[in-house]
């Protein structure tokens, strides 16, 4: 199924993706940042492109979780999201605090989550 993003109409992908996880868009929200991953992945630019993986990975395991109902799937993920998420606090990105905000979102959504 072809998803239509026009429903997403903030400014920046980091708006889109705020606007997916605040409205439980979690399959949605791990499409909406991977150009600028890309992007800065083919720039060198490691550690932006791994604070967006975390976040792209926090995205996909709520949505396998919530939406998938595949808690086993959830588990493998949301530990990405852990790992890469710290890297946020060495280095400089525009509208950062948005950033902070999507993380403390995320954090706040998985603190919903009970598994044995």
């Amino acid at each position: 199924m072809k998803i239509d993003y026009t429903i997403f109409n903030q400014e920046t992908a980091i708006d889109r993706f705020l606007f997916a996880i605040e409205n439980d868009y979690f399959v949605e929200a791990h499409e909406l940042l991977e150009d600028d991953w890309n992007l800065y992945k083919k720039q060198g630019q490691k550690e932006k492109a791994l604070v967006l993986k975390g976040l792209i990975n926090g995205a996909t395991a709520l949505a396998l979780f919530f939406i998938k109902k595949k808690p086993e799937g959830y588990k493998k993920v949301w530990p990405a999201f852990l790992k890469y998420i710290p890297l946020l606090d060495h280095i400089e990105l525009e509208n950062k605090e948005k950033f902070y905000e999507a993380k403390n979102i995320l954090i706040k959504i998985n603190s919903q989550i009970k598994i044995k």
